[in-house]
């Protein structure tokens, strides 16, 4: 397959900058079968059933950007991809020159960082305060949000970028299909019969960044840190006997669940995953997909063409961009069946 084949013309305009004024106040576009139908997230509660399983990411959005200086006085911009442990992480830095092993920056005016080394496409660095870094990040950092929102974070975002259930902290962008859900939709579903269950997986940057090779196989994948509970793969086994579906919110939701039944049981634990589902591929556990709308020749419009069709895709992306729904992370919602 080419990358142009998931081209689509995107007007800025339908690019959204700002959350709704409440939570749950999207358009949600329905596919299945080919049939599109136009609808409201409010009536997400009427498109699930008793029985089924929604599975959420509960990962938590960090204060991932930091500002500073190099030894040399130089500026430079720190965007943490991923906490390693209590004092060292990989992140990008942004500088007119890159930091050399062994140099130190410092971030925010107080914070002593020593570059440690490089580890692919990212630098490996220690902060030298004791003060774990997850508080340092939280008192001095800045919410990492997407590059296509034009505006710096500000105090909606502090509380818009984050789902309502986000408890574990390590992503640097939302699982923004979850940004939709409030308390009182939870909780309808819950009193519907829904069992609602977690995964983690810590969004990475990484998921921005278009495929820039021209065939789709030629693109190496970013990787991603997951944890699956047993008792979300208990919930899923106990669905499936029922009869239930498996409705993964969020493209992190369902990259979680496919990576740890890649070799075919769903298994409970940790794990990296580098996995590129791309159209042919078997889905193994998801059923259904409650998902935003992805940039053009991303990985997560190849995800989306696989689970729902390529020709189904496309017309559902085309009907969306003519009825001038939002896109990206603070856009609408699809809910799309399994072709």
């Amino acid at each position: 397959m080419r990358t142009d084949e998931f081209d689509f013309a995107l007007p800025d305009a339908l690019i959204a900058q700002h959350p709704p004024e409440k939570r749950g106040a999207s358009r949600l576009l329905c596919v299945q079968g080919g049939v599109l139908e136009d609808s409201q997230f409010a009536a997400f509660i009427q498109k699930v059933n008793p029985g089924d399983v929604l599975v959420l990411n509960d990962t938590r959005v960090i204060k991932a950007r930091l500002f500073g200086e190099k030894q040399s006085g130089g500026k430079i911009e720190v965007l943490v991809e991923r906490v390693l442990n209590e004092h060292e992480v990989l992140a990008q830095v942004r500088a007119s020159k890159s930091p050399k092993a062994g140099s130190y920056l410092k971030l925010s005016g107080e914070m002593e960082v020593e570059v440690l080394g490089r580890a692919g496409e990212f630098f490996h660095l220690r902060f030298l305060a004791e003060t774990p870094v997850l508080e340092l990040l939280e008192r001095y950092g800045r919410l990492p949000l997407p590059p296509y929102i034009a505006h710096a974070a500000e105090e909606e975002d502090e509380e818009r970028y984050q789902t309502v259930f986000a408890r574990e902290s390590g992503a640097v962008a939302a699982p923004t299909a979850g940004l939709h859900f409030d308390d009182e939709m939870l909780q309808a579903l819950s009193h519907k019969g829904v069992r609602i269950a977690y995964v983690t997986l810590h969004v990475g940057a990484g998921t921005f960044q278009p495929v820039r090779v021209e065939h789709v196989h030629e693109h190496a994948m970013h990787s991603e840190c997951y944890e699956i509970p047993q008792a979300t793969v208990d919930a899923i086994a106990q669905a499936r006997l029922a009869g239930g579906r498996v409705v993964a919110v969020g493209t992190t939701s369902l990259r979680a669940l496919e990576s740890a039944a890649q070799f075919g049981e769903l298994l409970a634990g940790t794990g990296e995953t580098r996995i590129f589902i791309t159209p042919g591929y078997r889905f193994r556990v998801v059923d259904v997909l409650l998902t935003n709308f992805h940039l053009p020749k991303s990985t997560l419009l190849m995800l989306v063409s696989a689970f729902g069709g390529m020709a189904e895709m496309r017309a559902a992306y085309l009907h969306a961009v003519e009825q001038q729904y939002r896109f990206f992370s603070y856009g609408d919602a699809m809910l799309i069946e399994k072709r």
